[in-house]
Formats: structure tokens, sequence, C-alpha cells
């Protein structure tokens, strides 16, 4: 968490967001939408389904700039920005090692990846191809392309959603244990609360359609800590404080 009086990296105001349905339909995704996440800190956005999680993440990745509103990205450190998709979105021509070196600055081209792909369980995966890896693998290299870039702000739009609980849950940790040997500030989008108890410093949590903020819970259990019967007591604690509000699993 940033110390007292030091600005947010990423502060967020979209005041509206409007688009055409494929039906021509006018659909309102966003109104008044507003929160902070701060220096070094692991922020999930948790809403119900279609509620607009995935169009805040464009809007913030640049990817749709049609909406009112201000977006405040982070000024200091590497000014870059990782993104990681539901999707691996991996070169079928290019190996692991490859499609991990893609992004990398001039900076960082010959930067040693071994400890990256170590704590990510990939080392002796390098020469491998795309098409030769499981959904899990390529999930690995896709955090592993983020991490390697040293960004100031990751994004990530529910990673590890298709997976099976068994594969989710091997990289949910995978995730922690690189995030915390390469900290930077994280916004994560799911509709899991599990998974953003599990991994969040602080939960954002969102109404359905047109989405904004309803709420904060703050994760205050260390994450080793953070085993079956302490998620347990967390569920129980959010759903006390968010009594009434559906749509998460």
């Amino acid at each position: 968490m940033q110390a007292a009086g030091v600005a947010a990296p990423l502060k967020v105001d979209i005041r509206e967001k409007r688009f055409r349905s494929t039906e021509g339909v006018g659909v309102l995704a966003l109104r008044d939408l507003s929160f902070e996440v701060g220096t070094g800190e692991f922020a999930c956005l948790l809403g119900p389904s279609g509620c607009g999680k995935t169009t805040t993440l464009r809007i913030l990745l640049g990817l749709d700039r049609d909406y009112s509103g201000n977006i405040r990205m982070p000024v200091e450190g590497s000014h870059r920005i990782a993104a990681v998709f539901q999707e691996p979105v991996l070169l079928p021509w290019r190996t692991v090692e490859q499609n991990i070196r893609l992004t990398l600055p001039p900076s960082l081209k010959q930067v040693v990846l071994d400890e990256l792909l170590e704590i990510l369980g990939l080392s002796g995966l390098q020469t491998l191809y795309p098409s030769e890896l499981s959904l899990g693998l390529a999930r690995r290299v896709a955090l592993a392309r983020a991490f390697a870039t040293e960004p100031s702000i990751l994004f990530l739009d529910e990673p590890f959603v298709s997976l099976d609980e068994a594969t989710a849950d091997r990289l949910r940790r995978l995730l922690v244990r690189v995030w915390s040997a390469r900290p930077t500030t994280a916004l994560m989008v799911t509709h899991n609360l599990r998974e953003a108890l599990f991994l969040a410093d602080r939960i954002i949590v969102l109404s359905s359609r047109p989405a904004k903020v309803i709420g904060v819970f703050n994760v205050d259990v260390p994450r080793p800590e953070r085993d079956a019967d302490q998620l347990d007591r967390l569920v129980l604690a959010f759903k006390q404080h968010f009594a009434g509000v559906e749509g998460f699993a």
C-alpha cells in the first residue's frame, strides 16, 4: 500500500461509457465508476458477469477511447503497462522464450529469464512451441511475458477462466509467487469471489450494469495464511459486509 500523502499510480474516473450491441441496441455499460489502486497494491475488480469489468479494462489499456471521464496512469517507474488476457495470445511460430522476449524493451532484450522461468515452472521448456503446451502451461508463459517487462502496472483479465479448478488454483499460487518476487501495482478483473480473496490486498466491488463501485473490501489476512478454512471465513465476512448483493461465485 502507498504511504500517506502519495498519489495512487492508477486513478479511474469514468463518468459514462456507452456502446451499441451487435443487435444495434444502445447499452449503458459504465456510469460514475471511480476508484484508485495504490502503489505496489494487488487489487481485484469484482463484479457479476456482464457488469462491465472487461469494458473497464479495455479503457485502461487504451483499447477503447470512446468514453467520458479521466484516467490517470503511473507517472513513475518504467511507465510500461503489461496485460494478461483470458487467452494466452502466443505466436504459434515462436518458441516459449521467443514469445516471452517478444515484448521486451531494448533495455531488457538481453535479460536473463532463468529465475522467472523457475518461479513459474517453465524451466526446460524454453524451446517448445505453443502447440506443444497445455493450456495451463501456455497461461504460465503469458504471465512470464507480462512480468518480464518489469511493468509499472499489470492488468489481468480473468486469466484463469475456463481452467479446471485444480489447474486454476496452481496458477493462482504461481501468480502470488511471481508477484511477490517481482512486485508491481496490479489490477485483476474477476467474478470469482474466492479467487479475489486469495489474491488481493483490496477488492473493489462493482454493481451490475451500468457498473459503479458499491464498496471496497480490505483483505487483511496475510497471503500465507489464506488456506481453505481462512478463505471460508473471508467469504462469510464478505457476504455479511455486502448482504443482498448477488452475482459472485
